[in-house]
């Protein structure tokens, strides 16, 4: 199976860029996107009617904010939205789809903003998302993608001393990713990249992703039970159309 997962950064923006082609070129089995920025009624129809897919979408109550749309080849035993805790669902943040031998959780991870306005929220979701997962995993395996809104290791971001004490790289959030990957899951692609230099995330800004200044935000994770199943995973680093890059993982189940 490949899967992808990508932050769009609004999917309307996202479609007009080269998105359809996209989807043919890689043509994934499951495909999870966040930040979608739009709601049910405002996806482009060319989304909304793409042939092949089974489509579940999960958008923020908020417009223009947030949100979340999985593609599935394989139709699911069951779809469910959000994590059952009114804050963070009501911005549309995961939906878990379950199949026979997994649970795939499509999760959009809160930013803890300029100035950590929202890292109290940020940490609160890290938490209830990390017994939700739990949850999952003691009825089945769990591969869990997304943009987690934390570089977790000074490799993970261009420039790590300056950003200590930012969001998305402060000791709380870090901290939180060790306790997570502690806990028996796996960042899939450090089992197959060790060093440093592969980013994520690039600001629009002084043309950062032309020169590789980027973070390391967005993850596959297994439960280890998963871990001999995994074939690749990898960053589509050739991708635009948004400020992310997408993320691939190649299962064999």
């Amino acid at each position: 199976m490949l899967l992808i997962s990508w932050n769009v950064n609004g999917i309307r923006a996202v479609v007009r860029n080269g998105f359809l082609d996209f989807l043919e070129k890689y043509n994934p089995d499951i495909l999870a996107l966040q930040e979608i920025k739009a709601t049910e009624n405002n996806i482009p129809m060319e989304v909304r009617y793409y042939e092949g897919y089974y489509k579940y979408f999960n958008p923020a109550k908020k417009k223009g904010y947030a949100g979340t749309v999985l593609f599935t080849k394989i139709e699911p035993i069951n779809i469910s939205l959000g994590i059952g805790d009114g804050r963070f669902d009501s911005e549309g943040r995961v939906i878990t789809a379950e199949y026979n031998k997994f649970f795939l959780v499509n999760a959009y991870f809160p930013n803890a903003q300029h100035g950590l306005t929202r890292l109290d929220f940020k940490l609160e979701f890290d938490e209830k998302i990390h017994e939700y997962l739990n949850s999952l995993r003691r009825r089945k395996p769990v591969v869990i993608c997304g943009d987690f809104n934390v570089a977790h290791r000074e490799i993970d971001l261009a420039n790590p001393k300056q950003n200590l004490k930012n969001a998305g790289f402060t000791p709380q959030e870090r901290a939180w990713m060790d306790r997570f990957l502690g806990d028996g899951y796996v960042d899939t692609f450090r089992m197959f990249v060790k060093e440093g230099g592969h980013y994520t995330w690039w600001t629009y800004r002084f043309k950062a992703r032309e020169r590789n200044i980027g973070w390391r935000v967005d993850y596959f994770i297994v439960s280890e039970e998963l871990k001999d199943k995994v074939r690749n995973s990898w960053i589509l680093s050739e991708v635009y159309g948004s400020d992310h890059a997408p993320i691939a993982l190649k299962l064999n189940v």
